[in-house]
């Protein structure tokens, strides 16, 4: 697949984008810091979030996919078993683990640039295992190709989960009521 280009930075979010969250996820944002990457249709798909949330509860998890199509691509991955095989290969090879945990110290370093919270871990099963390919992709789309070998091998297995249009309008209606905004 085609990878999405990354934004050079994260925007702030507007009213649209914040609508459009909710449709997503069906609920408000929490911790909702920036729009860390948008989806070719030009939704937020990657949400940048507080290390912790507004009653002070620790949020490690800095990059937060957002969008349904995306998601359910990565969890039919996940129930094919992917993760399995991808700590079994950071067990196994050396190259791998190492640029694993180099995506682990970068994913740290952008998060303690915001809030360091000391004691927890980065995402997604980072350094050691994979425990979450929806942290890894949203990783890999916020800092872009090349940070995370992992989160990067996920999107090339995606389908191009934007091409039927936008999984939800801005205004938050359902972009389609045909069926068509599932993923593929």
């Amino acid at each position: 697949m085609e990878t999405p280009p990354p934004q050079t930075e994260p925007t702030q979010p507007t009213d649209a984008d914040i609508a459009a969250f909710k449709e997503q996820l069906g609920r408000p944002p929490r911790g909702l810091r920036a729009i860390a990457h948008r989806c070719p249709c030009g939704n937020p798909d990657v949400v940048e979030t507080a290390p912790r949330l507004e009653d002070g509860t620790p949020f490690p998890t800095l990059y937060y996919l957002t969008c349904p199509r995306a998601a359910s691509a990565i969890g039919t991955l996940e129930a094919e078993g992917v993760m399995k095989e991808m700590s079994a290969r950071l067990q196994s090879d050396p190259e791998l683990a190492a640029a694993y945990r180099a995506a682990h110290e970068d994913y740290i370093r952008r998060r303690d640039a915001i809030e360091v919270l000391e004691g927890f871990p980065s995402a997604g099963g980072m350094p050691d295992r994979v425990k979450c390919l929806h942290v890894l992709v949203g990783h890999s789309l916020a800092a872009g190709p090349g940070v995370n070998p992992l989160g990067d091998e996920t999107i090339a297995m995606l389908p191009e989960w934007w091409r039927k249009g936008p999984c939800v309008t801005p205004c938050g209606a359902p972009a389609s009521s045909d069926g068509s905004d599932t993923a593929e």
